[in-house]
């Protein structure tokens, strides 16, 4: 096949993707709308027992926890369990779909290296596309270890997002590479790069319905249909703890490989100093998360300043911003 053959098939694989993951979200949608009621009806029917048991232990904060720790827990169970059949059918086709546009994510990004014969991170297109890839491979990933599908919907949209604004803004054709990106840092710093970005994704998500379901969530909105505020919090907390020092690593690759290309570690060109401002704000997320006298809810505001630093460095650095790393191919 021609390279221009190649191309247009990658092409076709991400419209698939798009058209897949569409499907994939309006199935969690539906999975989320069916929970509702399971979980309402279940916390109405435990709040009594909740009550009782609290009376039973007596004042203490130990036990009243402890207590409400194993009645949310049934909660949840239970909750899950009164779903509506309709609900999770949704929920399991959604998953496949989710599934399946992941991996013709992964044959668009194949197909498009093999029709350039190089690693497909050579532009802001390819980068976006990869970017998705791997948030859909996080979700994915992470959704065989536990059940994620009342996140489905939170993660699959800003990924369509994503995809849309990669082939209508930012999409280039198929081309060589610029001289300096030539390495097998490419492979290794973007690659890296490109993972961190994943897990920082699915973090912000989590980290944003955090905030919002303890700013809203006793209301009668969909943020009740959530899991309790501290298991988003410290899911938020765990995919930063894996995704900071991969991005750490991407700083001092970056800097290696920019020794090989222009002769010096650091260069104060705007994308490596934004990428050091984006490892700042975590690191100081990650310090005030453990530091005592910040609160959960100031610490995971870091994190989602940390990830809009993370756009602007894409989304405003690479097409605004003059430097060594202005190969953004638009």
């Amino acid at each position: 096949m021609t390279h221009e053959t190649l191309a247009s098939y990658a092409n076709l694989s991400l419209y698939s993707a798009m058209g897949v993951l569409t499907l994939a979200m309006l199935g969690y949608a539906v999975y989320l709308a069916g929970w509702l009621p399971a979980r309402d009806a279940v916390v109405e029917s435990t709040t009594p027992e909740r009550e009782l048991v609290g009376a039973g232990v007596g004042t203490g904060v130990g036990a009243g926890d402890s207590a409400g720790s194993e009645t949310a827990a049934t909660t949840d169970s239970a909750g899950v369990g009164e779903v509506s059949l309709r609900a999770r059918k949704a929920g399991g086709v959604a998953q496949m779909f989710a599934l399946l546009g992941t991996v013709l994510l992964l044959v668009s990004a194949g197909l498009r290296g093999w029709s350039v014969e190089r690693w497909p991170l050579g532009n802001m297109f390819e980068f976006g596309v990869a970017a998705a890839l791997f948030t859909m491979v996080v979700f994915v990933v992470w959704g065989l270890r536990r059940d994620l599908r009342w996140l489905g919907v939170f993660v699959v949209a800003p990924v369509l997002i994503l995809l849309g604004l990669a082939n209508t803004v930012w999409y280039t054709e198929a081309a060589e590479l610029m001289p300096s990106l030539k390495s097998v840092w490419l492979i290794i710093h973007v690659t890296v790069a490109t993972i961190s970005v994943g897990l920082f994704a699915v973090g912000f998500v989590v980290a944003l319905l955090y905030l919002a379901k303890d700013r809203w969530g006793a209301g009668r909105s969909v943020l009740r249909a959530l899991p309790e505020t501290r298991s988003l919090e410290r899911f938020a907390y765990g995919l930063h703890i894996i995704s900071f020092p991969l991005w750490t690593f991407t700083l001092i690759a970056g800097a290696i490989w920019a020794r090989q290309a222009w002769g010096s570690y650091w260069n104060w060109d705007p994308k490596e100093v934004w990428t050091f401002i984006i490892w700042v704000v975590y690191a100081a997320y990650l310090h005030a998360r453990v530091t005592s006298g910040w609160k959960r809810q100031s610490a995971t505001w870091i994190a989602v300043a940390g990830f809009a630093c993370i756009i602007i460095n894409y989304a405003v650095v690479n097409v605004y911003f003059v430097g060594q790393h202005s190969y953004s191919g638009l």
